[in-house]
């Protein structure tokens, strides 16, 4: 079963795609958004192609939980996927997953790979192989 996650932000989105059988994850893009509203015609395409079962949006929340000023435009961003899409769409914990993407990057790669876009990706893999871990039997 293929899912997709997204890690909200305001002026970029990442995408992963991944599935339930490896519970592993790949980075597809980072979409361009303005006041976090992305062109929602890329995202219909990458939907139809991908034809996922559910998508998933991370939670960004402060470390003791509470919410943080963008998640309430997160929520929005849930919401208006799965309106338009008409999809279920569940939102995971995200706290620290900037923090290990980070990380990883520059293991890999060192200061020069720690760009914004290939940031985001990577936590959106980071989300959803987190969910998936921990929601094996939900699927």
């Amino acid at each position: 079963m293929i899912v997709i996650a997204f890690d909200f932000g305001i002026k970029n989105i990442g995408i992963a795609v991944g599935e339930n059988i490896t519970k592993k994850g790949r980075p597809l893009r980072v979409l361009n958004a303005h006041n976090g509203i992305p062109n929602w015609n890329t995202v219909k395409n990458l939907l139809k192609y991908w034809k996922p079962k559910f998508l998933i949006v991370g939670l960004p929340l402060n470390i003791n939980g509470t919410k943080q000023n963008i998640t309430k435009k997160t929520e929005k961003f849930a919401c208006l996927l799965k309106n338009k899409f008409n999809i279920l769409v569940k939102m995971h914990d995200e706290r620290l997953t900037t923090i290990e993407a980070r990380s990883v990057i520059f293991q890999k790669g060192g200061f020069k790979q720690l760009k914004k876009i290939n940031i985001h990706s990577l936590s959106a893999v980071i989300i959803l192989e987190s969910w998936l871990d921990q929601n094996t039997l939900e699927i």
